[in-house]
């Protein structure tokens, strides 16, 4: 219905005449009312015609309005109150923000059939040439607007290395970030997209085939998105909020090829302790940390190395992140029942020689796993604990027997990642040798190493690592061998602290003292260092209390 006829009918209704109905949209909206409208000579040099059919609007003289137009505003006149939307178009077209005048429909429609020739009885597009061909076009153009736009987000998100990409919807705003070397870092999002944030979270959820009607449940999906001769396999989770559906993504590049324990950042003294577990028959080796800490990374980058023609192995992801040659691997669905425990019985029926689990997430996994490591296989998984003594007691919590622990656990490796330096700009660093000393007191190690300070070095920032001063991440790694006074203390269920106590006896290294050695290698900073030990001071009070 044009706009005039429908301004005309609800006065009616009302029982009202149009210009008290626009009275009181001037104070509901906060809009003047113009009793003249002088529109420019050639409205079309201001304003797109397909807008001024479409909205029914006009540009207006800036002398003819009750308020200031600046260079980056225009005046425009209506004969409805605008909808947010005409906001957006305005700006996409102009690049200026609208600001909004009431008329009386009438008069509109007769400067517009004076304008353009058109009678205002067809102002819905029955008259105008073209004119649903024109709306049509706008569609494709927004749709095309957004595919691009979405197409540019992944794209930079790949050239930035991120793992993950977060749409975030507010208040009037979509916040967008990436999640790069374990920081979240903000992406501007153009300020004319702001009001399409629906149309872009839709564009997600198709190229991931998730039902866009869905908007009151999580919903999860995969894309493959191809970035020239690259594929990235991006992982798709929506979840509903208050302003709309937050929706993540997690990048997965099938071309990436899986680090070597070299390239994590394990030490000669570390590869000593890993290597002889790596090469037993069985047994299993552990790798702790939360969700993040590229535990499945550590895994692979074993499995790599003990990878050999005569030896059979077999893994069971959740996702398969890294495709390793001459290895059988298999991703979950728990959908349809093949979870971690009903994959590690039939992958048992295989004749595996090393085994893989991806998580040990309920004792009936554990259970399966560590009675595989007792008749003969060589069994790697991860587990969520904070350190390494803590693996011990998680298990016995999951009501595994004690002495089935302490007579199938070979290793438990523990690790976070740190912020690596940017090899382009980190520069060395001069600490006072007072504040060295507090450090190391705060790492909980002999002060003897402050001798080692001069090696150390500081991020400075430049263009190749976006002005942040790092540039990828490294491991710091703190290793529990079961040795026999560690396996009596298992049997005799001792606490996580205890058991802790007994292994630094025995030289463990502390994941703070990891982390100093990797400093001096040159390859973080100190303060990642002492951000870190931080956390996880506060995580032992946490945990105290």
């Amino acid at each position: 219905m044009p706009l005039p006829e429908r301004l005309r009918k609800l006065a009616g209704f009302l029982g009202e005449s149009e210009a008290a109905l626009l009275s009181q949209f001037s104070g509901a909206f906060h809009m003047p009312v113009l009793a003249e409208v002088k529109a420019p000579p050639k409205p079309t040099e201001t304003l797109p015609a397909r807008i001024i059919h479409e909205f029914q609007c006009l540009p207006v003289e800036a002398d003819s309005v009750p308020f200031e137009v600046k260079d980056d505003t225009i005046a425009l006149a209506a004969a409805w109150p605008p909808q947010p939307q005409w906001d957006a178009w305005v700006f996409a077209a102009t690049g200026k923000r609208a600001r909004w005048c009431l008329a009386s429909g009438e008069t509109l429609n007769q400067l517009i059939t004076q304008k353009f020739g058109v009678g205002a009885d067809s102002l819905d597009g029955s008259g105008l040439e073209d004119l649903a061909e024109e709306k049509q076009e706008d569609e494709q153009d927004e749709n095309a607007a957004i595919i691009r736009f979405v197409n540019e987000i992944v794209e930079r998100a790949v050239a930035d290395r991120a793992t993950d990409i977060h749409f975030e919807p507010g208040r009037d705003i979509l916040n967008i970030r990436y999640r790069i070397d374990g920081e979240l870092v903000p992406i501007r999002v153009p300020d004319n997209l702001v009001a399409y944030q629906g149309a872009i979270i839709s564009r997600i959820k198709i190229m991931a085939k998730l039902n866009i009607s869905e908007r009151r449940r999580p919903q999860d999906g995969r894309i493959t998105f191809s970035k020239g001769v690259e594929e990235i396999d991006i992982r798709v989770s929506t979840l509903p909020t208050m302003y709309g559906e937050s929706v993540s993504l997690r990048l997965l590049s099938q071309k990436t090829q899986p680090l070597t324990m070299e390239e994590l950042g394990f030490l000669e003294e570390d590869m000593q302790l890993i290597l002889p577990s790596l090469h037993r028959p069985h047994g299993i080796i552990l790798v702790t940390g939360p969700t993040g800490s590229g535990k499945s990374t550590s895994l692979t980058a074993f499995i790599r190395k003990i990878r050999r023609p005569e030896l059979r192995i077999i893994t069971v992801e959740d996702p398969v992140e890294y495709e390793v040659p001459g290895v059988n691997q298999t991703q979950v669905h728990a959908e349809i029942g093949l979870t971690f425990a009903a994959t590690l019985r039939t992958i048992l029926r295989q004749d595996p020689d090393v085994i893989m689990v991806g998580e040990v997430r309920d004792r009936e996994t554990a259970d399966i796993a560590i009675r595989a490591s007792l008749t003969g296989h060589l069994v790697l998984s991860t587990l969520h604990t904070n350190d390494a003594p803590g693996a011990l007691t998680r298990l016995t919590d999951m009501e595994i027997e004690p002495f089935l622990i302490a007579s199938s656990v070979e290793l438990i490796l523990a690790q976070r990642l740190v912020r690596r330096l940017c090899p382009f700009c980190a520069a060395p660093a001069d600490y006072e040798l007072g504040y060295l000393t507090s450090c190391l007191v705060a790492l909980e190690l002999d002060v003897a190493h402050v001798s080692e300070g001069s090696a150390l070095k500081k991020s400075v920032g430049c263009k190749h690592c976006r002005h942040l001063g790092y540039r990828g991440r490294v491991g710091i790694f703190e290793i529990l061998r079961v040795t026999e006074d560690i396996h009596d203390l298992i049997i005799r269920r001792a606490s996580a602290r205890d058991i802790r106590k007994r292994a630094l006896q025995f030289g463990m290294t502390t994941l703070q003292g990891s982390g100093w050695k990797q400093a001096v290698r040159g390859f973080t900073s100190l303060n990642e260092i002492m951000e870190f030990a931080n956390i996880l001071e506060e995580q032992k009070e946490d945990n105290a209390s």
